[in-house]
């Protein structure tokens, strides 16, 4: 399978390369994955795609774990602040 179209930098790959890599790295590693996807991508499908392949592999890695974590707690980013938030005279 080639996940480049979901993992373009292969961040996710190399994580699940590096000895003894900690939940707080892959929680790292994960929201720069998360922050190079091109705006238009639908995150939900590469978590899936991407744990579907490594995660039966790898079931008990910390970046398997911040995938499944991803998986339920993932929504749409919004924006905050702005004009909107701020209180009115």
């Amino acid at each position: 399978m080639d996940l480049s179209q979901f993992d373009p930098k292969g961040l996710i790959r190399e994580s699940y390369q590096i000895d003894g890599i900690a939940l707080p790295e892959c929680r790292s590693i994960f929201l720069d994955w998360a922050l190079s996807l091109p705006q238009d991508s639908d995150t939900q499908a590469a978590i899936d795609a991407l744990l579907a392949h490594y995660g039966a592999e790898f079931p008990d890695h910390p970046m398997s774990e911040v995938l499944r974590d991803g998986q339920v707690q993932m929504t749409a980013p919004r924006r905050r602040g702005g004009w909107r938030s701020r209180p009115r005279d």
